[in-house]
């Protein structure tokens, strides 16, 4: 039988079988390949996201901004990347949480998978666990350290790293504070749990952040034109911090 007078049912199953780059070029061969791979939340994404993901995440609430298979996969390969990070540092079977042990006198980072240079990406960081005395996120280069001696503010100790310290309100980078965020008269402090979305544009080069929906301003401009990458920085051991790549960001 040819392939044009197979099932869609059929057509989406063995989709189902082919790596994310088979999927994008098969997305191009004919309108109808592309109108079964366009719908976001079909088979072919939910499968591939049971044969990627951890099923405790896709039962959970962590995932609950993504309402889409294809948006949960797409997060899944934007996560916190195992292979760089602190030694102090592991990911969770979930995929997306970051553990920090009780090291003493160690301050820990880790990046994201994937780092940006252009366009317009969102992601939320929720820490899960106790910030201690710091806890900064924001972004870093590949150039930016993730693991030193004491209890610092390593995102945004150098001219590789941008951070919001969420225990004083500060914002960081190059080892100098940047002035109190966001610019409020008796700003609340962050309280565990909380989803904070970070938005970066390469285009505009800048980063900002957003808390419980609302937009916090711009925190960083003339950021520079090289590939960026999601980040945080802890202290406090076995605390946890969860970041959920999203997409660009919905103006408004």
């Amino acid at each position: 039988m040819h392939v044009d007078f197979l099932p869609d049912i059929i057509l989406g199953n063995i989709f189902s079988y082919l790596s994310l780059q088979d999927l994008r070029n098969s997305s191009l061969v004919c309108k109808r390949w592309y109108s079964i791979l366009n719908d976001e939340d079909n088979d072919v994404w939910r499968l591939h996201c049971i044969h990627k993901l951890a099923e405790e995440v896709l039962s959970s609430d962590l995932l609950s901004s993504t309402p889409t298979y294809k948006t949960k996969l797409k997060a899944f390969h934007h996560a916190w990347n195992p292979e760089d990070c602190s030694r102090n540092i592991y990911i969770k079977p979930n995929g997306f949480t970051i553990h920090r042990n009780p090291v003493a006198q160690s301050t820990d980072a880790v990046r994201g998978k994937i780092g940006f240079s252009h366009g317009r990406h969102a992601w939320e960081v929720i820490w899960e666990g106790p910030l201690g005395t710091v806890a900064v996120v924001g972004i870093a280069t590949k150039e930016a350290t993730l693991q030193t001696h004491g209890y610092i503010a390593l995102l945004g100790s150098d001219d590789q790293s941008w951070g919001w310290n969420l225990v004083d309100n500060h914002l960081l980078h190059n080892g100098d504070s940047q002035g109190n965020y966001p610019m409020l008269n008796n700003a609340p402090k962050y309280q565990v749990g909380e989803r904070i979305r970070v938005i970066l544009d390469c285009d505009d080069n800048t980063l900002a952040f957003e808390r419980n929906y609302e937009f916090l301003g711009v925190a960083f401009r003339g950021l520079p034109e090289k590939l960026l990458y999601p980040s945080v920085s802890a202290v406090y051991g076995h605390t946890e911090v969860s970041m959920v790549y999203l997409g660009p960001p919905l103006d408004g």
